[in-house]
């Protein structure tokens, strides 16, 4: 019996590294951190960069368990370097 794959890519944009993105087939049933593992993405990241709290597919949040389907875009989120509220302060002064 032959096994089902399917694609997905997983995307990183460091400050300065710019924009990683690699494509992995997975088997059906697979989670976003095992399409992060078989990325091999941690490797070419800095430490501490995957934090399981702050992953997402296509723009929403997800937790590192959700199941994930063919042509998802996982994406690994960067911590906030400023809270959104206070940039809008900064900027109406």
């Amino acid at each position: 019996m032959a096994e089902h794959t399917f694609t997905v890519a997983v995307v990183y944009a460091g400050p300065k590294s710019g924009v990683q993105r690699r494509r992995v087939e997975l088997r059906v049933g697979s989670t976003v951190m095992q399409a992060i593992e078989a990325s091999g993405m941690e490797l070419s990241l800095p430490a501490g960069a995957i934090d399981p709290t702050r992953l997402g597919i296509f723009g929403r949040k997800v937790a590192p368990d959700q199941l994930v389907h063919g042509g998802d875009r996982i994406e690994i989120y960067r911590p906030l370097m400023l809270d959104p509220m206070e940039a809008r302060r900064r900027r109406s002064r």
